[in-house]
This record gives C-alpha cells, structure tokens and sequence, in this order.
C-alpha cells in the first residue's frame, strides 16, 4: 500500500509532463518544442532512476532502509507541493521535478529491498512475491493517469499535478502507521536476516557527504533561479545516455574491487551487467508510452468512446490495468512450472519479455502504415490530420500493443527485482537494486531523445522508428539464448 500510493502520485504527473511542457502558453502550458519536452522528461525519467545509486548508498552507509523511506516520502512530497504552487512562479516546477528525483532515489531501491527480507533466498515464493508487490505498483499506475487526467481536463494542469501530493501524504501515512509496525513485528516473531531498520554497515563520513550534496543542490537551484545556469534540454539528453553508463561503469568496478566480495558475490555481479545490458534495451523501447504513445495518442488516435473524448492521459492506465488482470496469472504460472521441474531460467523469462515487447512495436508500426494507407499515402495524410479532416487510428491499436508490452514487463521488471534481491551481497545489497534501476535510467533517457521525433508532421519515419526497435530486440533476446549456457555456468545461483 505504501508502494501503491508513492507511485499513484509518480504515475499521476509523468503523463501530464510532455504535454504540459508541449502545451501553449495560451493552452496553460510552457509552451516548449515537442523535442524540448521529451527530452526534459525523459531527463526526469533517467534522473529519477540514476538517484537511485547514491540513494542507496545513504541507505547502506548512513540512514537504513527504513529512514531512507520515509526522508524520501517526506521530500516527494515536497516536490508535489512545489509542482503544484508553480502556477504561481514557473520554476517550482522544475524545483519540484528535482525534489522528486532526490526523494524516489532514497525510497524506490529500500521499498524492494524491503520486500526481499521477507524471503529467504531459496524461497520458491520469491519471484511470485515481487509479482503481488508488482501489482500494488500498478494499481497505484491504474488510478492516477484516470483521476489526473480527468482533473486536468475539468479543471487545469495544476490541479492535476497537484492531486500527487494527496497520494505521496498517503503513502506516507501508510508506512509511519502500518509499515513500520508491521515490519517490527514480523522482525520479532519470525526474524529478518538483513538489516531493514540500520545501515548495513556504519560510515563515518557518510553524513558529511550528504552534507556536501545537499548544499551543492541548493547552490545549483539558485544558479538556475538566477539564471546564470541555463542549461539545454536536448544537448543534455544526449550526452546523459554517456554520462549514466560511465558512471554505472565506474560504480560496478568499484563494488566489483573494493567492497570485499567474495567469489561467488563477484560472479553474480558479473551476472548482473548481463540483465543490466539487457533491462536497458528494454526500457529504452517500454518508457516511449509516455512520449511516443503520448503522443500517438494524442494527435494520431480517434478517442471517441460512446460520443466522449476520453483523456489522452488515460492510455496510461492500459498498462496497469492489465498488470492488474495478468500478474497473478503469470505468477501462477512460474510457481506451477516450477513444481512440475519445468522452472524457467531468469534469463529465459528476460528473452521472453524482449520478445513481448517487439510483438507490442510490430502492432503499432502496423497501426501507423494503416493510418497512413486509409488516408491516401503519407503527404495526403500528413495534410488531412493536420486541419482535422484525416481518419485517424483506431484506440485498440494502443490496446493490443500495450497487451504485448505487458506481458513483456511481467516476464522482465519483477522477475529482475527478485534477482536482484537474491544475488546481491549483503553489505551492498541496496547499492546493487540502485545499480538495478540505472538501467531503467538508460532506458527512459533513451525514450525521450526517440520520441521527440514521433508526432503528426513525421509519418514518414514513425513506422521505421517502431521496426528498428522491434529488430533491436529480437537481436538482445536471440543474444541471451545463444549464451544461456555460457552465462549459467558462471553463476551457481542460476
């Protein structure tokens, strides 16, 4: 519940960011190219998930799993309010998309370490675990874009916005009441061997570190306010692809040499760059839902239900909802096969998630070349869907594709928190879910530089845009089961 409700608030603004920052100032919005707002909010996306390393080193040096959660609920928070008081003084916004980046690194690693103590693990429940905590996740994914989107359209963007706020204060309602408590009592009766409650291991310079970075935010909050800092969103977008990978580089040698590992924890991280490689390919393609479908959505799609416009933000529930419907089902499943000795590898739920989500690109690229045939050849439809005369895509196009999509998350993202939890070593076990959801960074940084290019204007190149990443796939997945055998060697765990 305390999961479900931070991402409620995480899901209920991430559509509304591109075509608020798109929107005109006359619409309300601030009035950015396409490329510019997809590019700031798939910064947002990858900075988001690049916090989560040095918040996960707070959490194993200085705070604990338990404080970092919920110092990072109370600055989520703050970052709604900030967001929402923006329509007062425009830079809030981004001040609040930067507080919200600090906050989530300090929780989303320790809300999935946190649910792997519950484990042991050799425990055959695991991955079925992370499955059920998969779908409190997106249920939190199901409500928002509806409730935001609905708010948005009766009554503005801020509002909106603002409506996160009241899910983050939920959130952290939940855990001080219920969460802690909960976690308190399962430690005494039954006994977690990880530390969920104190550091893994005391640093001494861990708060002055902290220190210095709180105070280089602040420095570089009031360069932006004064304007001596203005930096480029899409120069940004470009070199941050680089700048992330480098620095997981670095960060995975220097865990791999200088944290004391034994043998076997330095196979598994040795296993780890594998998923990791192929977890970036994924969210590369994934994370354009709220970018390239955005945008597919709001300009190519008829959204006629019954005579009402649905909301553009609410495709973005598509993909929870049917979370919702299929992650028991696919959790079943795994635990069935596993009973009967027929237990998929990780590594082959991994290529069957790649290949899930190439199916989901093949439904849109043929999606567009049916728009582009019904409206009499590219120029033609080009020029009639700008005045508002073309016929446009039917909505279950998004539907079917985001079925595929689906079905691919669920054989790739929880899957690959399990892993995680279970091979990561002890004394760095939330750096490791930190370096986890850096390739989730790659991926949504990714999206934003290939979705800029997706809008009514570029008909030409959007279905090449999906073949090539149907082909980028299939190529990582075929890649995996070629050396399946050679990577399972490596590790015992597998």
């Amino acid at each position: 519940m305390t999961e479900l409700w931070e991402r409620f608030s995480f899901y209920g603004i991430r559509p509304l960011l591109v075509l608020f920052m798109s929107a005109t100032l006359l619409n309300g919005g601030l009035g950015f190219s396409k490329e510019e707002a997809a590019a700031i909010a798939g910064i947002f996306g990858g900075s988001l998930y690049l916090a989560t390393l040095p918040g996960a080193w707070v959490a194993d040096n200085f705070l604990g799993q338990n404080k970092s959660v919920l110092i990072g609920s109370i600055i989520i928070a703050l970052g709604h309010l900030s967001i929402a008081l923006s329509y007062y003084y425009t830079p809030m916004f981004f001040i609040g998309l930067a507080l919200i980046v600090i906050g989530t690194g300090l929780f989303k690693t320790c809300a999935s370490v946190m649910v792997g103590t519950l484990y042991k693990k050799d425990d055959p429940r695991r991955d079925s675990g992370f499955t059920i905590f998969y779908m409190g996740i997106n249920l939190g994914g199901f409500i928002a874009p509806l409730v935001t989107g609905f708010l948005q359209v009766q009554y503005g963007w801020h509002l909106g916005f603002g409506i996160g706020g009241l899910g983050m204060l939920l959130a952290l309602l939940i855990f001080v009441f219920k969460t802690m408590p909960d976690f308190k009592e399962f430690d005494e009766k039954v006994g977690i061997s990880e530390a969920w409650n104190k550091p893994s291991k005391e640093n001494k310079k861990a708060f002055w570190i902290v220190f210095v970075f709180v105070l280089a935010f602040f420095v570089f909050v009031f360069l932006i306010l004064t304007g001596l800092i203005k930096p480029n969103a899409l120069s940004l977008a470009k070199n941050m692809v680089s700048i992330v990978l480098w620095s997981a580089g670095a960060y995975f040698i220097y865990l791999f040499f200088f944290c004391s590992l034994n043998s076997q924890e330095k196979k598994n991280l040795i296993i780890f760059i594998v998923f990791f490689c192929a977890s970036s390919v994924f969210w590369s393609v994934f994370e354009q839902q709220y970018t390239t479908y955005n945008f597919f959505a709001d300009k190519l799609t008829n959204k006629n239900i019954f005579g009402y416009e649905v909301p553009t933000t609410w495709f973005q529930s598509i993909n929870s909802l049917f979370i919702i419907i299929f992650a028991p089902i696919v959790g079943a499943i795994w635990v069935f096969l596993a009973r009967k000795g027929f237990e998929l590898s990780s590594l082959s739920k991994f290529a069957l998630g790649l290949i899930f989500a190439a199916l989901g690109f093949i439904v849109m690229a043929f999606a567009t070349e049916q728009l582009i045939s019904v409206n009499g050849g590219i120029s033609k439809a080009q020029e009639l869907i700008a005045s508002g005369q073309g016929i446009l895509a039917s909505a279950w196009w998004i539907v079917l594709s985001f079925f595929f999509l689906t079905l691919g998350e669920l054989c790739l993202s929880p899957v690959g928190l399990s892993i995680m939890s279970k091979i990561a070593p002890k004394l760095i076990q939330s750096q490791v879910m930190g370096l986890w959801f850096v390739s989730i960074s790659v991926g949504n940084v990714m999206a934003g530089l290939i979705g800029g290019k997706a809008n009514e204007e570029n008909l030409a190149d959007l279905s090449g845009l999906f073949y090539e990443c149907v082909w980028i796939l299939l190529i990582v997945a075929a890649v995996l089961f070629i050396f399946k055998k050679i990577i399972q060697k490596i590790s015992s765990k597998e």
